[in-house]
């Protein structure tokens, strides 16, 4: 029994001497507890850092700084005497509002009366230099000035993202170093880069008098820590060819995505409708911010980035990946002919052919929907009485393209799209079971579950525009793929994140890409695709049409350039446009011409995109009530877009000339009818 209290006595006696020794440590070693005496001796005061700057690969500046302008409150240096009046005469705001500020402020969770709390924001240069010879007058009230941001690019607002005032849950997420009224990166390259942006902040440890006068720097500044600015940042974006994008996407709901398939680097990275940055700063910030987020009127979205955030069946281009999946799985081959005389046929379901029997090439020039629907239905019976597992095999090379899954990149948002598994459909064959009775679902039924439907890129399979160039630039490699990524260098030097320098390859032996990339250059040569054929440069390529329940078809192209060595992966999405490539493709083969020529040679094609809207006329109309609101920018007065848009309508307004022209000569001679 001894034994037992001594042990218990020894360990009680350790945990004493632990407590002890620590505290020596914090008194005698540190200044831990001379610096929390800040509460009432030692100020502490944090010089916020200038963010690093947003370049374009090209050296462009995106996104630099500009001083803004902050009063701060301190309840401990408030006078009884206060001039209240004076004060609110100064500032230019009433009694009722300076009482509601106060309020406000003393409500808020990390309230301290010795802590500067923000007391009015988002102040002009010139309400500054009327206030500031002045203020001292009321020692509770100091002038803060913090960088804002500053955007010499009027698109690319998704891409670029926005700073905003930190929250509770970031400040809990990191409290070693935001403060309440500290500004954090909110989305886009802002978010996913903060840390490198944000830079280090400066400290200053000023002491005290009893009445909160300053009377010089603690210990002579030995423990002040110097301001660090933010690193600057080099995105792989090519400026010239996101904007670009983005005009081809006014007045239309889709994306266009651009990829180096050599290094992974995205290139273009545009979101239809576009967002001007500039509507994230300035003091109308708030207010853009929340007209932005509930401008959902028709689906509009505006801060919805449609290239990373919205999953579409792929349509036809999926095609390839059908083809490739199907030889790799041993179920056919590039010489393999399904009939597609008539259509294709199965248990009752028609789907119209093109009106031939072709091997794989062919059908790939000509986008046969039954040849890829033979292809599929193979794929699910490659295993009789067990689709689950074709099924499964065929999604586990899918994933290997990136689809189906998170690409695990540096932007801050994007959506895993959809690539089903066997179980998916034994789920929905179970719930159909329901209602005809039947009790087997390992064997489901290809075409009540709708699975028959992947192989021409409808069905239940979804891509983002990004993962659909991802899977192009792993064709175009004949096997695999660098991940994409949006930032090329930090500080001058290359992107050290090692996701990026990671060979991915996929599950298909490279000798199975050459049919599909000799059916892509069939396509462009003599194809669906060959009213886009370049004198200047080679191309592959795949048109899209896709079926939606929402109305008209999307507008899908996929396309790579040069053939021989490829530079660029180009991918367009445009929702209800129609044909693949009426719509998609001319922006693809722009955007490929651009970058491998340096120049814009069919300008026809860029003004056919520019011109074009696939918004019904109410959506149009909503933009221009926000343009009445307020709430819609312009480009400004000198900018390239709106030279291109004044072009684009000066070339829909001679067209409707000549088309009036001609109805007038057609209808001069017709005498009306008698009543």
């Amino acid at each position: 029994m001894n034994t037992r209290y001594l042990k218990i006595f020894s360990i009680l006696v350790v945990i004493a001497l632990i407590f002890v020794a620590r505290l020596a440590y914090l008194q005698l070693f540190t200044d831990r507890y001379a610096l929390n005496a800040a509460n009432t001796s030692i100020k502490t005061e944090y010089i916020i850092p200038q963010r690093g700057v947003i370049f374009d690969r090209n050296g462009k500046i995106m996104v630099g700084n500009q001083p803004a302008y902050e009063i701060s409150f301190t309840q401990a240096l408030m006078k009884p005497d206060f001039d209240t009046l004076g004060f609110c005469g100064l500032m230019k705001i009433s009694k009722a509002d300076f009482i509601k500020k106060i309020d406000f402020i003393k409500k808020e969770k990390y309230y301290s009366k010795l802590t500067p709390m923000t007391f009015l924001k988002d102040l002009s240069r010139e309400d500054i230099a009327r206030v500031q010879e002045i203020i001292f007058k009321y020692p509770a009230f100091n002038i803060v000035q913090r960088p804002q941001r500053q955007y010499e690019v009027s698109t690319s607002g998704n891409l670029l993202g926005y700073t905003n005032e930190v929250n509770d849950g970031e400040i809990k997420k990191d409290s070693a170093y935001y403060l309440p009224g500290d500004f954090i990166g909110k989305k886009g390259v802002e978010k996913s880069y903060e840390k490198e942006l944000r830079g280090i902040k400066g400290v200053k440890y000023i002491q005290k008098d009893i009445r909160l006068r300053n009377i010089g720097s603690y210990k002579n500044g030995t423990l002040d820590k110097d301001v660090v600015t933010g690193k600057d940042i080099t995105l792989t974006i090519d400026y010239d060819l996101q904007r670009m994008a983005e005009e081809m996407l006014v007045n239309k709901h889709g994306a266009i995505v651009a990829i180096d398939p050599n290094n992974g680097e995205i290139l273009t990275l545009a979101s239809g409708p576009d967002v001007d940055p500039n509507l994230f700063t300035g003091p109308n910030k708030s207010k853009n911010l929340y007209a932005l987020s509930r401008d959902t009127l028709y689906e509009n979205k505006p801060t919805f980035d449609r290239s990373v955030q919205a999953a579409y069946p792929p349509g036809s281009t999926f095609k390839l990946l059908t083809a490739l999946a199907g030889m790799q799985m041993g179920v056919m081959t590039e010489n393999t002919i399904f009939p597609c005389g008539g259509g294709f046929y199965y248990k009752g379901l028609r789907i119209k052919g093109h009106g031939g029997a072709d091997p794989l090439i062919p059908s790939i020039q000509v986008s046969s929907n039954c040849y890829f629907s033979h292809a599929y239905l193979a794929i699910m019976n490659k295993y009789p009485g067990d689709p689950s597992k074709g099924v499964d095999e065929w999604k586990a090379i899918m994933n290997s393209f990136g689809v189906g899954e998170f690409l695990n990149n540096d932007l801050a948002s994007g959506a895993k799209g959809r690539i089903p598994s066997g179980e998916f459909y034994e789920k929905r064959q179970k719930s159909l079971n329901k209602y005809s009775g039947k009790k087997d679902f390992k064997n489901w039924d290809p075409l009540a579950t709708g699975a028959v439907f992947n192989g021409m890129g409808q069905g239940d399979v979804m891509l983002t525009p990004l993962q659909m160039a991802n899977s192009v630039a792993a064709i175009a490699n004949k096997g695999w793929y660098y991940t994409p990524h949006i930032v090329k260098g930090i500080d001058g030097k290359s992107n050290p994140d090692p996701r990026f320098k990671v060979k991915h390859k996929t599950l298909v032996d490279p000798k199975y890409f050459d049919p599909v990339l000799k059916g892509m250059e069939a396509v462009v040569l003599r194809g669906t695709g060959r009213s886009l054929k370049s004198n200047d440069f080679t191309q592959l390529a795949k048109t899209g049409t896709a079926q939606v329940p929402q109305g008209k078809d999307n507008s899908i192209f996929v396309l790579i350039a040069p053939a021989d060595k490829p530079k660029i992966v180009v991918v367009a999405v445009m929702e209800h446009a129609g044909f693949g490539a009426t719509w998609a493709g001319p922006a693809c083969t722009v955007i490929a011409e651009k970058y491998i020529t340096g120049d814009l040679k069919r300008e026809n094609l860029y003004k056919k995109m520019t011109g074009a809207s696939f918004m019904p006329e109410y959506k149009r109309q909503w933009i221009a009530d926000l343009k009445r609101k307020g709430l819609y920018v312009d480009p400004k007065a000198d900018s390239i877009k709106r030279k291109k848009m004044q072009d684009s309508l000066e070339f829909v307004k001679q067209q409707k000339a000549k088309l009036q022209q001609r109805i007038n000569e057609e209808t001069k001679n017709i005498k009306p009818a008698k009543q």
